[in-house]
């Protein structure tokens, strides 16, 4: 097992890449061991931080990153949440940025605060709890979970094909926020209640976020 803590600043781009790129040239589609290689970062994540992060990885940012974090996960993990020393509240304010999990493939993501526009994008199997979206997310998603904990932006769930998105629709107007042409709209079943627990204690357990408790 690996650990390490490192800063990060937004100049570092596409951080993990290479990294993931080696653990599947030396243990394929597979990966490794869940949290076998864990880093912790701090400071401002540059664009497509976590991309195509492998299985095995874990990364934790403690502060906000920018465009296209996650893109093309393929089951690492990434838990994102800001600093201890924030006086804001994380579900009022944006934690990463727009395009955010483009095309993941699998793993796990914790997002303390709001994601941009298009979150999941194309999402074909990860597992995502974030506090609230902007417009058009979960667009052309065909696998996967996601829970979203507070409101979301218009054109939720544009040619969805397949995968569970999970909206905690406080203000009930989500209603009026989804595009309704491909998915339909029902309450949670036994399954699905179970599958909402384990996630939201993942969340709180990895960031301590007050929506999820």
């Amino acid at each position: 097992e690996v650990k390490a803590e490192l800063e990060i600043k937004n100049i570092n781009r596409t951080t993990g890449a290479m990294l993931s790129g080696e653990v599947a040239r030396l243990y394929g589609d597979e990966g490794l061991p869940d949290d076998t290689i864990k880093i912790k970062f701090k400071g401002v994540a540059g664009q497509s931080f976590g991309a195509w992060l492998a299985r095995g990885l874990t990364f934790e940012l403690e502060g906000i990153a920018n465009d296209y974090v996650g893109k093309g996960i393929s089951g690492g993990k990434i838990i994102i949440h800001p600093p201890e020393s924030a006086t804001y509240e994380p579900q009022e304010n944006i934690t990463i940025g727009n395009t955010t999990f483009y095309g993941a493939i699998k793993g796990e993501v914790y997002i303390k605060g709001l994601a941009g526009e298009r979150f999941c994008i194309r999402n074909s199997g990860l597992n995502a709890v974030v506090e609230g979206v902007g417009d058009h997310g979960c667009e052309y998603m065909t696998g996967g979970r996601v829970i979203i904990l507070g409101r979301t932006g218009r054109n939720f769930a544009a040619g969805m094909s397949g995968g569970i998105a999970y909206v905690y629709d406080q203000d009930k107007m989500f209603k009026d926020k989804c595009n309704l042409s491909m998915v339909e709209l029902e309450e949670p079943d036994k399954e699905d209640k179970e599958i909402i627990y384990n996630l939201l204690h993942n969340h709180y357990s990895y960031t301590k976020s007050k929506m999820a408790k």
